[in-house]
């Protein structure tokens, strides 16, 4: 039971993960590993090799009908209409005070008619009620999420493991797009998307199907040094990537454009819920930004934790951070006034009474990844 009193959700997986010794612990109201062999084993192995994520907890919602097009561009920042069957689209539900209800990927199953929404586990029952206060008629819509299991499978390796298990048609799925598989005689939606920064899909599979898919990709890995990973080292990926997390970069007072999310945000294109708002409040001027950081003295950096100017004058606060296993320094991510947002500028950070330098810097924080070399 959670500290409310409600029953915490198990996905398939969660027998599998016991048996592997996952270390378990409850987030967004899901029982999900944490870690394995150790957090730091299994970041590097994402980065080198290949890992597997129970993302089973995370929310399906179809959106189908003659107006599912014309309600999606209502109720989503970006430009849907663009979207072509088998393409891929991150994109952001805005409310009408002009902050951000969560962050979604739209799937395109039928240009204009049949779409899949991939939403935040711990939002998904927030965002159905979204949609549905904002329903039409022409427009349906269906709360799938108890009938997929989700398995990411990212890293180096990730591809050619993939090949071994559907086909080597998987390899040329182009990166943001999705293509219907077979997986024993099961179909499944493989999408070339992630939350790691690595190359590799995230695998939309019936829950009837899922421990089988996870088993053999743990055993056909094997050679590649697959690995189960937890919930810590999906932490510290995402974050040498500076990807948001809801309820940590991003929430409901969020103005997309000062956290770098302008670039899903198409007002020139629609009209959608909260645009005049967003639009003015980056017209008026942003007055915090979020910004990457590295500490120069030692210390990790916390959500939460206080920034000051080295004058001694608050400035923001740390939304996420870690020691980066990469890299083998502490880096963050935090919300500070625009003014000491440029690339360079120093400022300090209050861990428990102590005033550590931090440098603002350029992210993602490690570049170097084989989604970089996807792109070149």
């Amino acid at each position: 039971m959670t500290s409310t009193g409600a029953e915490v959700k198990r996905t398939p997986l969660c027998n599998e993960h016991e048996r592997l010794g996952g270390r378990m612990v409850e987030f967004a109201g899901w029982y999900m590993p944490v870690q394995y062999k150790g957090l730091i084993e299994e970041h590097n192995c994402v980065r080198t090799n290949v890992g597997l994520f129970d993302v089973s907890h995370m929310g399906e919602i179809r959106v189908r009908g003659p107006k599912a097009l014309s309600f999606l561009e209502k109720t989503t920042t970006n430009d849907v209409a663009k979207l072509q069957t088998g393409e891929a689209q991150y994109s952001l539900f805005p409310n009408p005070d002009g902050g951000i209800v969560d962050d979604l990927f739209i799937y395109c199953v039928k240009p204009g008619e049949e779409y899949l929404l991939c939403v935040n586990a711990a939002n998904s029952e927030k965002d159905f009620a979204y949609l549905k206060a904002n329903a039409e008629q022409g427009c349906e819509l269906i709360n799938e999420s108890p009938q997929w299991g989700q398995i990411a499978v990212q890293g180096p390796k990730a591809m050619t493991l993939l090949t071994e298990i559907f086909s080597s048609g998987v390899s040329s799925i182009p990166r943001t797009h999705f293509r219907e598989m077979s997986f024993q005689g099961t179909k499944v939606l493989v999408a070339r998307t992630g939350y790691t920064g690595e190359d590799g899909v995230e695998v939309f599979v019936p829950n009837s199907k899922v421990v089988e898919l996870w088993r053999e990709l743990l055993a056909k890995g094997e050679k590649h040094n697959v690995q189960p990973i937890g919930l810590g080292a999906r932490d510290t990926l995402r974050t040498e990537m500076k990807y948001s997390l809801y309820g940590h970069e991003i929430d409901d007072t969020t103005n997309p454009y000062a956290a770098s999310l302008g670039w899903v945000v198409k007002p020139a294109k629609k009209d959608f819920i909260g645009k005049k708002p967003m639009v003015d409040g980056k017209e008026r001027g942003i007055k915090q930004k979020l910004i990457g950081f590295k500490l120069l003295d030692k210390g990790i950096p916390r959500q939460g934790y206080t920034l000051f100017s080295l004058e001694g004058k608050e400035i923001g606060r740390v939304t996420s951070g870690t020691m980066s296993p990469t890299l083998n320094q502490p880096i963050g991510i935090a919300w500070i006034d625009t003014q000491f947002a440029s690339e360079g500028a120093e400022f300090a950070v209050d861990i428990r009474g102590r005033k550590a330098r931090a440098k603002v810097v350029p992210t993602p924080f490690v570049p170097n990844t084989s989604l970089a070399k996807l792109k070149s």
